[in-house]
């Protein structure tokens, strides 16, 4: 591929895919719906804190990252919805709790600010990983998706980086808290890296999470470390979100974020 049409490539968005012919492989969609479920739940968990931040800029901020995830979330459901003849809208509002395939860390509540900024650390240090890797599949419309993605996901790192100091080494009850929210957090880091169900036949396509675990473990520990607090040690937990298996959070969550597209189906405004 010549730089020319990487750089058209890396536009790709959730309209582009719905108005070109491109039509997702079944085991291709099955592990796009699974990735796009991460991205939209994660990105409604950042809205709820809109006028609820600690500051008016990261009102701006955190709505901002949780944007850039809907558009990932966005252009994955598209793609996966071609195979089965549905929109993003179909995917992300008329699933039941046991079909949606989002790992459990990206559903955890927010709890207070120093929580959500460890959940964030995790996650972006992992979407960064996973989509620069994937920006290297074969198949072109993940490729393209995942390029696009990665530019953004490396300051959604940064943030929550600078908010991880900020806390860590600020006064001893933000100290308390960012500890507390990182101990909250931890458990969920395994699931992370466990294998995807949907991507065992996928070869040069899926992204292996256990091939992503070693840079995470570099990096992630050392910027606890360096913000002066504890890497948590606690058990991990159960797991199993890309199989329909969730925690107690996601139910309340879904039924909030579904309720006026189920209120009035088909409606546009």
């Amino acid at each position: 591929m010549n730089h020319s049409n990487h750089v058209v490539s890396t536009a790709i968005t959730a309209e582009s895919i719905a108005d070109s012919s491109v039509v997702a492989p079944e085991a291709v969609a099955q592990y796009a719906l699974g990735l796009g479920d991460d991205a939209l739940v994660l990105a409604h968990r950042l809205g709820e804190w809109i006028a609820n931040a600690p500051e008016l800029e990261e009102d701006v901020a955190l709505g901002n990252i949780g944007l850039d995830l809907l558009g990932h979330a966005r252009s994955l459901l598209t793609y996966a919805g071609t195979a089965w003849g549905q929109s993003e809208d179909d995917l992300a509002y008329f699933r039941g709790e046991p079909e949606f395939r989002s790992r459990q860390l990206f559903e955890q509540p927010g709890g207070d600010f120093a929580a959500t900024i460890a959940r964030q650390l995790i996650a972006s240090v992992y979407f960064a990983e996973l989509y620069r890797a994937l920006s290297l599949s074969t198949d072109p419309t993940l490729a393209a998706i995942a390029a696009k993605a990665v530019k953004e996901v490396d300051y959604h790192v940064d943030h929550s980086v600078q908010w991880l100091r900020r806390l860590g080494l600020g006064t001893d009850l933000s100290h308390e808290r960012m500890q507390r929210g990182l101990d909250l957090m931890w458990p969920f880091v395994g699931e992370l890296f466990q294998p995807d169900p949907f991507a065992t036949d996928l070869d040069g396509i899926a992204v292996d999470p256990e091939r992503l675990r070693l840079a995470f473990d570099s990096l992630v520990p050392r910027l606890i470390v360096d913000a002066g607090l504890t890497v948590p040690t606690m058990a991990a937990a159960q797991g199993g979100g890309r199989i329909g298996r969730h925690s107690e959070a996601l139910g309340p969550m879904l039924a909030e974020m579904q309720v006026l597209a189920r209120a009035h189906p088909g409606a546009t405004w």
